[in-house]
């Protein structure tokens, strides 16, 4: 009778000497590379990358500056609507598909680029570059990191946050190199070359979407090594496993139920429309208190390199701190920083505005990308992701709207300066009661148990 039930133990645990003497090496850190290659190209579709054709490609097609800025706004709500459709492509068919599929799309959008020649033309590409290159490659590369890491994930986030960083600092000049030599099509084509060779085989031949597709967890854990569960006692909190069953997910209509999901999306739709907002105007708004033109231009710089050096640093914290303290933190030095900016006491302050949104940038790119799927799960992250996603970017289009209207009606900078520096308060209050929260499911068995 006890036989067979000590045969059935034994044989998984044969399983996991298996699996721990045959994978020395954890397949998560080549997908880690991967994820990461995957932001450094999705360049293409990123604002530092666009701003760098902007005037080149308008003298080209005799555009008008409105005209173009129309096109890219219009782009970037076609992105940001999107975003919720790809994610639920990708949690449905995961990256192996997604990613070479994305990759193609994106490297042919980068050839009709260079092949435009009419404003209707320019609003499709625009649409493609964005949607594929800032949305979904973007959305896949966050996606992998999710699924192939949990214990570290907040560092592995930031790792390959890092191919974001590094097309910020290097791929801009690289454009303006091919731009300046070759012309602003040849630019296009290369992106398109460089997209294809890049992503698309990687993608096919390399990528798993999951680590136990490979018999493995996340993080490389032998299961082994997983602890027996403790008997719930008063007064002490039980042991967190090691690894999450990836059935404790959320669906999007769960999550768009639960409280919790809407202070954190303040956090991250305050983050995008402030700081776009101050970044878009920061030339002429600290100009106003006679910070010369080539100091605010290099605080751009001074701010992306913090915001690089920070990030790993951050993404270490997020393994080990509550999501909703850090996100609470970045808040209030992103109102901070506006304090600074709207008093300006002297000028030299610059420096400590430009490190505070730096610090802000490097936990809103491990931080507060990584806490959809802690707070909610796997099997859904994409989706999760692409609807909290979307919002940003809607967000972040409007950012530089409002700056511009106070300078226009009331003459000055401060009424803005007042409202974003409120904004984040009012955010980092909201997402302090930000406790990870219960499926609803298990809140509806828990208020369903007889009372004893």
């Amino acid at each position: 009778m006890n036989s067979q039930p000590a045969c059935a133990d034994a044989e998984p645990k044969k399983d996991h000497e298996e699996i721990s003497t045959t994978h020395k090496y954890f397949p998560g850190w080549t997908m880690l590379g991967i994820a990461a290659m995957a932001q450094f190209l999705s360049a293409p579709g990123q604002s530092f990358s666009v701003a760098v054709f902007k005037d080149p490609m308008r003298a080209g097609l005799g555009l008008t500056e409105t005209q173009y800025s129309l096109a890219y706004g219009f782009a970037t709500i076609v992105s940001a609507c999107l975003l919720p459709f790809v994610g639920r492509l990708l949690d449905r068919w995961g990256a192996r598909i997604i990613l070479p599929v994305t990759a193609t799309g994106l490297a042919l959008a980068c050839f009709f680029m260079s092949r435009i020649h009419t404003l209707p033309e320019l609003y499709i590409g625009f649409s493609l570059v964005r949607s594929l290159g800032q949305g979904a490659l973007t959305l896949i590369s966050v996606w992998m990191v999710g699924e192939w890491f949990e214990k570290k994930r907040g560092r592995a986030t930031a790792l390959a946050g890092f191919g974001s960083a590094f097309s910020v600092m290097t791929v801009p000049l690289l454009n303006s190199w091919l731009i300046n030599h070759y012309g602003w099509k040849t630019g296009w084509i290369f992106h398109a070359v460089t997209v294809a060779v890049c992503l698309i085989v990687p993608g096919i031949l390399i990528v798993r979407n999951r680590p136990e597709d490979l018999g493995l967890h996340p993080d490389g854990i032998d299961p082994a090594l997983e602890p027996e569960p403790e008997p719930e006692t008063p007064g002490k909190k039980p042991r967190r496993p090691l690894i999450t069953a990836t059935i404790e997910s959320w669906t999007v209509r769960e999550v768009l139920r639960d409280p919790t999901f809407w202070k954190l999306l303040s956090v991250i739709t305050t983050h995008a429309l402030v700081g776009t907002g101050l970044v878009f105007h920061q030339i002429s708004l600290l100009g106003s208190h006679g910070v010369p033109e080539h100091w605010a231009i290099r605080m751009m710089s001074f701010q992306a390199i913090c915001a690089t050096v920070l990030m790993f640093p951050a993404g270490w914290v997020t393994d080990r701190l509550p999501s909703r303290y850090i996100l609470c933190f970045s808040m209030l030095c992103l109102s901070v920083a506006n304090l600074i900016v709207l008093t300006m006491p002297a000028v030299w302050m610059v420096v400590g505005y430009s490190f505070l949104l730096g610090m802000t940038g490097s936990i809103f790119r491990s931080t507060a990308t990584v806490v959809w799927i802690n707070y909610y799960g796997r099997m859904n992250q994409g989706a999760v992701r692409g609807v909290a996603w979307s919002m940003m970017i809607l967000a972040s289009a409007l950012g530089p709207l409002p700056v511009a209207m106070s300078i226009d009606y009331f003459g000055s900078y401060n009424p803005v300066l007042c409202l974003f520096t409120a904004m984040p308060l009012v955010a980092a209050f909201a997402v302090w009661s930000a406790h990870p929260p219960r499926l609803f499911k298990e809140q509806e068995e828990t208020e369903s148990e007889p009372a004893v």
